[in-house]
């Protein structure tokens, strides 16, 4: 089944031309099923590329899903048309009335700037507030993990010694988790941050159970029990060149920056990357759209507000 999204939306022709299946509004309104509603918090500069990558792997499912973007009003995004914002993104006054299946909170490029500095801070504070009660499961990424953290359970970040930046191995810690159903023991994810969680602030924390982690990057996937909150401290959701794309960024910007690691055949930044976390990105997103969304959300999405302080 496919993913609903508008047929004027830049995603909307570039899955075509990858044959995913993408399916316009127009026609969803004759399928007599209900689609699940997901809303995305786009957080990233980089809005048409991260939306087009969400999209990508919310498609690759049998769920008909219903894409709805939103943006924070607090800030302006600079770096696509304000004529694309305003055809394609909702602000957070025009849903905070709806309710959603699921929602998912990208990453932002403020790792190092403390939480209740950056300048939308409070305006995402009452978004995650608003999930608790409208918004069944929320898939944070990145930043938007440690934001989620920090807000639900007073896990801080800190400050890495360097970039973590390339492709790292990771092992499956709770194999019988749905979120992780199908993973290999071991599996590659992209990371891409100046900041992380520490490991013992996590373990402490009683409502949160890590699923996956990695020796070199450190935790990588945590869930509440009821997968209600679900953390994601990388990008599994990259395409093949977007590492390659920020590192010739920050050279050109003259930064200090090494090469992604384990990302381009013998680290030389001259030959092509390879492309080994697809999978297990398609399949972490397809797990959360069926076990924890599909699965468990009620059919009327009015049912929602029962659900208040249930993680």
């Amino acid at each position: 089944m496919p993913l609903i999204i508008p047929q004027t939306l830049p995603a909307y022709q570039a899955l075509g031309e990858e044959n995913i299946f993408v399916m316009h509004e127009e026609r969803a309104h004759t399928q007599n099923i209900r689609p699940l509603r997901i809303v995305v918090l786009n957080l990233m500069p980089t809005k048409i590329v991260t939306e087009t990558q969400i999209a990508r792997l919310l498609a690759n499912s049998p769920l008909q899903v219903e894409f709805t973007l939103l943006q924070t009003a607090s800030h302006t995004a600079s770096h696509v048309s304000m004529d694309h914002m305003e055809a394609f993104y909702k602000t957070f006054d025009e849903i905070r009335d709806q309710r959603f299946d699921g929602m998912i909170i990208t990453g932002a490029p403020v790792e190092t700037i403390p939480f209740e500095e950056v300048d939308y801070w409070p305006e995402l504070c009452e978004i995650m507030e608003f999930t608790k009660t409208n918004v069944y499961s929320t898939l944070h990424v990145c930043w938007g993990a440690q934001a989620g953290l920090y807000y639900h359970f007073g896990i801080q970040k800190e400050l890495l010694p360097q970039k973590m930046f390339g492709i790292f191995e990771h092992r499956v810690t709770r194999p019988n988790n749905p979120l992780v159903r199908g993973f290999d023991e071991v599996f590659y994810a992209p990371h891409s941050r100046h900041t992380g969680v520490r490991r013992r602030d996590v373990d402490a924390c009683t409502e949160l159970r890590i699923l996956a982690e990695s020796d070199e990057a450190g935790v990588y996937l945590m869930s509440t029990d009821s997968g209600r909150q679900i953390f994601v401290t990388g990008h599994p959701e990259y395409d093949k060149f977007t590492l390659d794309s920020e590192y010739r960024r920050d050279i050109n910007r003259g930064l200090e920056i090494e090469v992604p690691k384990n990302y381009y055949p013998e680290d030389n930044p001259a030959r092509e990357p390879i492309f080994r976390w697809r999978g297990h990105a398609h399949l972490l997103y397809t797990n959360w759209l069926n076990y924890y969304v599909y699965q468990n959300t009620p059919y009327d999405l009015s049912k929602l507000e029962a659900l208040k302080g249930r993680t």
